[in-house]
């Protein structure tokens, strides 16, 4: 079952923005992505780097260590070195309020 956690309003991020909120300890960073909003964890699959710092183009974020690119839609790896996806979590929008889903 899934708890849906208000973590930002929608003015928080606006489009191209991102934002990075902490969840039970876990940091998940949010896009805003021509109004769209992602939700993934700040960490590549490749090595333990954070996401956050990385460039995003498109739908793609790029591992600013060694290059891995994934797309924050569905977390696959897009190139080498990365093999394995990143973790995604549940993202909704309730009038103004941004909320993310987190396992009871």
């Amino acid at each position: 079952m899934l708890q849906f956690i208000k973590v930002a309003t929608v003015n928080d991020i606006p489009p191209g923005e991102r934002l990075l909120v902490e969840i039970d300890g876990t940091w998940i960073l949010i896009f805003n992505v021509s109004g769209e909003f992602h939700a993934i964890e700040d960490m590549c699959s490749h090595e333990e780097y954070y996401l956050s710092e990385g460039v995003l183009t498109d739908h793609a974020i790029e591992c600013t260590k060694h290059g891995a690119q994934f797309d924050i839609r569905t977390g696959k790896p897009l190139c080498p070195p990365a093999v394995s996806p990143i973790k995604l979590f549940p993202i909704r929008v309730e009038g103004e309020s941004v909320l993310v889903g987190r396992k009871l």
